[in-house]
């Protein structure tokens, strides 16, 4: 008997209840909104990252900060439980890009406005935030036109550096510029915005490389496609 009784305080609060349809609401604006930033990232994004991949966590990162918030923001008690809960979580992911960090705290923004019930204000600057994105991308000079995102990863040691790389890829007809490169003792990391005309070109590409540095390793992530 006593543990209905627990049960039925647990699962039918009346204060709960009478929330529920603004929860229930905060949700399903914060659900819209995640994918509408994700469709804003995957179009108008500069990360060499995966950007569709990447794009698919805003929905669950917008939904689950607002829930959050939600539940924590009328209770002191909860709002330090919050805080020691997340003090033992550790992410392993490094983030390499700061675009991708800085679609992260946006996401992360609309999950606090939504959760904090400021949703009108949270939806008008969100949409003055990607209509910034929005016209930066559509103003941006694309020389070239480049169609890959092509990244060359070698162990330190082959000393095979990054004007290297730029020559093989102007020796097999290619123009490219580079985006980001990293170097530790161990391996070097370069990664180019790429204009392959065929598919021919980025094979011969790795061909050379590879006779330069035997052990290296090419990636390549489609921005506009190949044509054979």
């Amino acid at each position: 008997m006593q543990i209905e009784q627990s049960l039925r305080e647990l699962l039918w609060n009346p204060e709960m209840v009478a929330s529920l349809p603004k929860l229930v609401l905060s949700l399903g604006i914060a659900a819209l909104l995640g994918v509408i930033l994700g469709q804003v990232y995957i179009r108008f994004g500069q990360s060499l990252s995966n950007r569709r991949l990447f794009a698919r966590n805003f929905l669950v990162l917008v939904v689950t900060t607002t829930l959050i918030i939600s539940i924590v923001r009328s209770s002191l008690a909860l709002s330090l439980g919050l805080v020691g809960a997340l003090s033992i979580v550790r992410f392993r992911a490094a983030i390499k890009e700061p675009e991708e960090l800085a679609f992260l705290f946006l996401a992360i923004s609309i999950g606090l406005g939504l959760g904090a019930g400021q949703a009108l204000v949270t939806i008008v600057a969100l949409a003055i935030i990607l209509g910034l994105i929005i016209l930066r991308g559509l103003t941006r000079s694309t020389p070239g036109n480049p169609n890959l995102y092509l990244t060359v990863t070698t162990p330190a040691q082959a000393q095979l550096g990054a004007d290297q790389m730029l020559k093989t890829l102007a020796e097999v007809g290619a123009t490219a510029s580079l985006k980001r490169f990293d170097q530790s003792a161990d391996q070097l990391e370069a990664a180019f915005h790429v204009d392959f005309k065929q598919v021919a070109h980025l094979e011969r590409f790795s061909q050379r490389l590879r006779e330069l540095s035997p052990n290296v390793r090419v990636s390549c992530l489609e921005d506009r496609g190949l044509h054979s």
